[in-house]
């Protein structure tokens, strides 16, 4: 297995700032919105945009997040344990911003998606992903992109966030 960082810390800062930019500069009504992190990835990444709208409109957004693995078509083969689901919140008539780390096939948002109509009916689900490898096998385009990466199908984008520094590696099997 071979690693190579493919975005330094100062390429990752200013994709974030653009990425947390569109989503502010959107026509979303921030005062009646929910962000929903998608298990693991996406948690860390929804809590940064969550934080932007307090910044930027002083308005504090609920929290929660979703762990699909057993909406999956694949579950065994993507985790063996399954985390708890929290949405802490009446989502029926909410708009939700459905936030990933990486999207590749679609099929981790449709079962996140399939997750959060189990908890009710939202209004509109938007979804934002830090990294867009490309790949669809499912008709699901994101509403905001931090960076397209096309990357081949024996490779993997990784995204650390650690101590609020984010690294992009590309893993190729080999």
């Amino acid at each position: 297995m071979e690693k190579k960082i493919l975005l330094n810390k100062k390429e990752t800062d200013l994709i974030l700032y653009k990425f947390l930019d569109s989503i502010l500069k959107s026509r979303i009504n921030f005062d009646d919105v929910l962000i929903v992190g998608i298990k693991s990835g996406g948690v860390p990444f929804a809590a940064l945009v969550r934080d932007a709208i307090l910044k930027r409109f002083n308005i504090g957004c609920d929290m929660g997040y979703v762990d699909m693995t057993l909406y999956r078509d694949d579950p065994l083969t993507v985790k063996k344990t399954v985390d708890a689901t929290e949405l802490p919140f009446d989502i029926n008539g909410k708009e939700i911003i459905l936030v990933d780390d990486v999207i590749s096939s679609g099929r981790t948002v449709r079962a996140s998606i399939d997750e959060i109509f189990d908890f009710g009916r939202p209004e509109r689900i938007r979804l934002a992903v830090f990294i867009d490898k490309g790949g669809r096998e499912l008709p699901i385009c994101p509403d905001f992109t931090g960076k397209k990466i096309k990357v081949g199908k024996d490779e993997t984008i990784h995204v650390n966030v650690l101590n609020k520094e984010i690294f992009v590696e590309k893993i190729t099997e080999k």
